[in-house]
C-alpha cells in the first residue's frame, strides 16, 4: 500500500472514530423536543408548504397532494447505533394520507424499513431508484422502481427521477451492482415543481440537465451536510456553499436547506452547516427571501 493510501485510510479511521464517538453520546440521551410540534400540517392560505420533519424526510403539501420524502420516523437507524439528536417535526400519527412517497437512495438513514412499517397504513404509492425494489418487502401500498428521466404519475401528481452523485448501495458489498440508485425526485402538480435533490455530490452537468429540462423550479429542498472534514464529505455530499451552486444552476425559485443536525453522521458541530451555507449566501448576496432555513418542525409556506 502507498504512503497517500496510507494516510487516508488513517484519516478516515479518525473521522469514523469521531462520528462513533458522536454516536455513542446520543445513544445516551432523548432526542430534543421539538417546542410547539404541528400537528395539522394542512395549510389553506397558500398553495405550497414544506414541513422539514428532519434529515431528508419533508412533508411536501402541493394544493390537494401530499408528498413525503425519504420518511425516517424511527429514533435510531442502522439497527440501532445511530440515534435521533431531535425528534421528528411531526408525529407519524399527525400525517396525512401520502399520496406518494419517494426514497432517494438505499442508505440506512433514507430506506427506514421501521418507518415504513410504521405508516403502512398511510401511504398509497412508494418510489425508489433503480434497483432498489428488491429491498422493501411486500407492503400494502405499491412499490416501484423509477429509472433516471423516467416520469411516473398519479393523476395529475407526476413525479420524475433525475441524477445526483451520490452511492445507492445499502450493504456496500451490494456497491457493484447499485451504480444508479440514487436520484433526486421532481415533484410537478397543478403548475407547481419542487426538486428534492436526497443526497448527492456537486454535479453541475447532473444539475444543469435537470433545469434544462424543468426549467421552472419553484423549491429546490437541497442537503448541506455533513460538511467536515472536507475530503471526507465532498466525495459524496455537497456542503452549504455547493449546495447553494446547485440552487443557483437549478434556477430555482427557493431553496429549503435539509439533511443536517438530526443525526450524528458527520463531525460537524451543531449549526456549522447552516453557517457554511449562510456564509456563502453572503458572497453571492442571496438572502434570506430565497433561501429559507427553518428549524426540524418549521413550515415554510410558498403562494
Amino acid at each position: 500500500m502507498g504512503l497517500l493510501a496510507a494516510l487516508f485510510l488513517v484519516g478516515a479511521g479518525c473521522v469514523w472514530s469521531q462520528i462513533l464517538e458522536r454516536n455513542v453520546g446520543a445513544l445516551a440521551t432523548q432526542p430534543r423536543a421539538v417546542p410547539n410540534r404541528i400537528s395539522d400540517p394542512a395549510r389553506r392560505d397558500v398553495r405550497l408548504a414544506a414541513l422539514w420533519v428532519g434529515h431528508a424526510t419533508v412533508l411536501l403539501q402541493l394544493d390537494d397532494k401530499w408528498v413525503l420524502t425519504d420518511p425516517v420516523f424511527t429514533e435510531t437507524v442502522g439497527a440501532g447505533f445511530s440515534r435521533r439528536l431531535v425528534e421528528p417535526g411531526i408525529a407519524a400519527g399527525d400525517l396525512p394520507a401520502i399520496d406518494v412517497a419517494l426514497v432517494s437512495h438505499m442508505h440506512v438513514d433514507h430506506l427506514s424499513l421501521g418507518s415504513l412499517d410504521l405508516l403502512e397504513s398511510r401511504i398509497r404509492r412508494l418510489l425508489v431508484p433503480e434497483s432498489g425494489l428488491v429491498y422493501v418487502p411486500n407492503y400494502r401500498f405499491r412499490t416501484e422502481e423509477v429509472r433516471r428521466f423516467e416520469t411516473v404519475a398519479e393523476g395529475e401528481l407526476r413525479v420524475t427521477a433525475v441524477p445526483v452523485k451520490h452511492p445507492g448501495f445499502r450493504y456496500g458489498a451490494d456497491a457493484a451492482w447499485m451504480r444508479r440508485s440514487a436520484t433526486a425526485w421532481v415533484i410537478e402538480y397543478h403548475g407547481l415543481t419542487v426538486y428534492f435533490g436526497g443526497d448527492t455530490a456537486y454535479d453541475q452537468q447532473a444539475f444543469l440537465a435537470t433545469a434544462k429540462r424543468f426549467p421552472s423550479i419553484d423549491l429546490a429542498i437541497l442537503p448541506i451536510a455533513p460538511v467536515e472534514p472536507d475530503s471526507f464529505a465532498r466525495a459524496t455530499h455537497v456542503d452549504g456553499e455547493e449546495a447553494l451552486q446547485a440552487f443557483i444552476d437549478l434556477g430555482a425559485k427557493h431553496m429549503l436547506p435539509i439533511h443536517y443536525d438530526t443525526f450524528a453522521h458527520g463531525v460537524d458541530a451543531p449549526g456549522y452547516a447552516v453557517s457554511v451555507l449562510e456564509a456563502a449566501m453572503a458572497r453571492a448576496g442571496v438572502g434570506p427571501a430565497r433561501v429559507h432555513v427553518v428549524p426540524i418542525g418549521g413550515q415554510l409556506g410558498l403562494r
